[in-house]
């Protein structure tokens, strides 16, 4: 449903669609975000569990290789929902966020528990940069200012966060599309902008005037979804991937950030519908991140990956064919 009335979008003019009213984007046959009663509801009802000041991870912090040719595919966990993919000879980046605060503020917001699972000055070069919306956990303007510098990457995003990044990095090379748009990388790979659940915003006065989006990787050693920041609205968009790309040789999936059920659920999956997800779009191993780095929600901090594991011995799923990705962990897939 579209919801409110039409407002003046500041980042993104266009025609309407089956996702986009004219002024702001929506979730077809889904929900919008909670109301401000809802958010005050949610922050005075005292259900949010302590996290400790530090969760290190077991894993030290990686130093890539330069490049992975071939079929071959490499994933190493930075942290929450940023994580180098590396294949084809590509060094791609998923919504690269290396600042101390997921937050407007230096001073204030959600902190980072645990340091990058690789070091800034360690990355390879990288080519390709996919930002999947606007929410400060996943598009953090310090980093890309960053990567420009040093990197001068490619940066695939959905509609109007171009003009975001654009006003913050100016010179950044940008790729703003649609969902059910595709970017060819060279001979190396087409990039698919595909639906995600999910809404946006900087601040209180530009909700849904960015789209959001989940990506499909698409190179000769086979597909990858990174889903992106996601409710699972039934499956919808998980059949979606099934039906238009077949089957995956991997998929990125949030597990993280679901608690109060009441608020989070049509905005973010639980470990039980990322297990499900996986089985709809049939995709041959996962791996599980928005979880362990910043306390957004009110679950405990390990309680994603425990669930995780309950719900794929539930389904009688192998443990090794989804993993809760750990900072500095690194994931050589087995072959497609």
């Amino acid at each position: 449903m579209a919801g409110g009335k039409r407002a003046a979008n500041r980042y993104y003019r266009g025609p309407a669609s089956d996702h986009f009213d004219g002024g702001l984007f929506f979730n077809p046959g889904g929900k919008p975000p909670g109301r401000l009663a809802d958010l005050l509801r949610w922050q005075l009802s005292g259900g949010r569990s302590k996290w400790p000041a530090a969760f290190p991870s077991p894993y030290r912090q990686a130093k890539p290789d330069e490049k992975i040719e071939g079929a071959a595919l490499r994933l190493t966990m930075v942290g929450h929902a940023s994580l180098l993919i590396q294949t084809a000879g590509l060094n791609i980046l998923t919504d690269p966020v290396w600042s101390e605060r997921a937050s407007p503020f230096a001073f204030a917001g959600p902190k980072r528990i645990n340091a990058p699972g690789i070091a800034f000055s360690d990355l390879p070069p990288i080519d390709l940069v996919l930002v999947s919306h606007n929410h400060y956990d996943h598009l953090d303007l310090a980093t890309l200012r960053r990567l420009k510098q040093s990197h001068g990457p490619l940066v695939v995003t959905p509609l109007g966060n171009d003009t975001i990044i654009g006003n913050a990095v100016p010179g950044m090379r940008l790729a703003a599309h649609d969902w059910g748009d595709r970017v060819e990388v060279g001979d190396r790979a087409v990039i698919h902008i595909e639906p995600a659940h999910h809404w946006s915003a900087r601040g209180g006065r530009d909700r849904r005037m960015a789209l959001w989006a989940g990506f499909v990787i698409e190179t000769a050693g086979g597909k990858v979804y990174f889903a992106g920041d996601t409710g699972f609205h039934g499956g919808a968009n998980y059949r979606l991937m099934a039906e238009k790309h077949g089957a995956f040789r991997l998929a990125i999936l949030p597990i993280g950030a679901y608690e109060p059920r009441w608020f989070m659920a049509p905005q973010h999956q639980n470990p039980e519908e990322a297990v499900h997800g996986m089985r709809l779009c049939n995709a041959a191993h996962a791996a599980g991140c928005h979880w362990g780095t910043f306390q957004l929600t009110d679950e405990p901090i390990e309680e994603p990956a425990q669930r995780l594991v309950e719900a794929l011995a539930a389904e009688g799923i192998p443990r090794e064919r989804f993993r809760a990705m750990r900072p500095g962990e690194v994931w050589d897939l087995p072959p497609g």
